[in-house]
């Protein structure tokens, strides 16, 4: 069995701004909770290979992998996966942005395996990916939101 999650988040605020922002890797701990740190290890045209590692889990331990992601600004899709894989037997990620009329939807969906010795199985991780996509997108949603309606104010005062 593989698991696979798919949510979905609209955030008031330009295309423009919601791309840059999620695809500006080294700002990553300031944009989600979970990352402690991110390192670029290589970056040629769209493609970026990092190691990201996050906060210790309630346990104290360290999780950190490598991963790579291949920006298309034409499409607004990316696609990621774990060089690294850890735990995994694989994960891959799309992330696919649109524009609405209440501003741009950020898209996430995940397809991914556990090994076989894993800690966890494939039901448990997609609930806790499923969970914790829900909140982080909720985050940066208002992370950009604000992040928007500053540049708005900027705007009007320099006006």
């Amino acid at each position: 069995m593989a698991g696979h999650t798919d949510n979905e988040i609209t955030i008031a605020a330009p295309m423009e701004l919601v791309w840059n922002m999620t695809n500006d890797i080294e700002n990553w701990p300031r944009l989600f909770s979970e990352y402690a740190s991110v390192d670029v290890l290589e970056r040629d045209g769209d493609r970026v290979t990092f190691r990201l590692t996050m906060h210790p889990d309630a346990d104290g331990k360290v999780w950190s992998w490598v991963s790579e992601r291949v920006a298309d600004p034409v499409t607004r899709n990316v696609r990621a996966q774990r060089v690294e894989t850890g735990p995994f037997q694989y994960m891959n990620i799309v992330w696919e942005y649109a524009e609405t009329a209440e501003g741009t939807l950020m898209r996430w969906i995940q397809d991914f395996a556990m090994k076989p010795d894993a800690p966890v199985d494939d039901a448990w991780m997609t609930d806790n990916i499923n969970r914790n996509s829900r909140t982080q997108m909720a985050l940066i949603r208002d992370r950009i939101e604000q992040a928007a309606g500053e540049r708005r104010t900027a705007s009007v005062l320099a006006d």
